[in-house]
């Protein structure tokens, strides 16, 4: 077929090459010689993509630790910055997180969030600030279908302190290809508490809050 020949190939490799593939990966990827690669590269633009590379846990790249220490600084300048929370503190950022991530119509304090620590924040939250009765709290879980249901509402039962038979019928997602493929094993709860007074008192906060930081003094 010769050099000419393989079109396919030529336009493959230079498309390869451009998305940062050495020139012994697009050889075997293509099932051709390396000397030939190189000719059909040869005027692409190649910036070598350390992902491509050898790398494992226990040699990992440069970039990856450095990355890592600069996540472990971060973490401990917020821990020192934020340090412990007064309970005035704490209700302003509550009130905040609820700004962003909490039910905004109805009747019922509430929020659905897949990060236990968010969750765990947001009921401590209420049980802190809130007149609630226990035995009002409600949880809906939703799960996609095939999941393990009795362990994702034990894992939320034991860490939200909210027993089991508070939690209603779940909501079980059936697979859609179209939709991504990543699932959450526990789940995404939604932690109601159904008081019209107390959700006014929630917005009340959120828009004291939200007007304070949009239009100050």
């Amino acid at each position: 077929m010769g050099y000419r020949g393989k079109l396919a190939e030529q336009q493959r490799a230079r498309e390869l090459r451009a998305q940062a593939w050495t020139l012994p990966d697009i050889a075997a990827e293509l099932g051709v010689s390396k000397s030939s690669v190189s000719k059909w590269v040869r005027d692409v633009d190649f910036t070598p993509n350390p992902r491509r590379h050898n790398f494992t846990k226990d040699n990992p790249h440069p970039l990856q630790i450095a990355k890592e220490r600069e996540i472990e600084r971060y973490l401990n300048e917020g821990a020192a910055v934020v340090g412990r929370m007064t309970d005035r503190e704490f209700l302003l950022v509550g009130a905040a997180l609820y700004a962003g991530e909490g039910f905004k119509t109805g009747a019922s304090l509430g929020m659905a969030n897949t990060n236990p620590a968010i969750l765990l924040a947001f009921v401590a939250w209420l049980r802190r600030f809130f007149d609630i009765d226990e035995c009002r709290l409600r949880v809906r879980l939703y799960l996609h279908d095939g999941l393990d249901l009795g362990s994702a509402v034990e894992f939320w039962s034991q860490l939200l302190e909210i027993p089991r038979q508070q939690f209603l019928k779940p909501y079980r997602a059936v697979a859609d290809a179209s939709r991504r493929r990543s699932k959450h094993v526990n789940g995404c709860p939604a932690v109601t508490y159904s008081s019209s007074s107390q959700f006014r008192r929630a917005m009340g906060l959120v828009e004291a809050i939200t007007s304070e930081v949009a239009f100050p003094g």
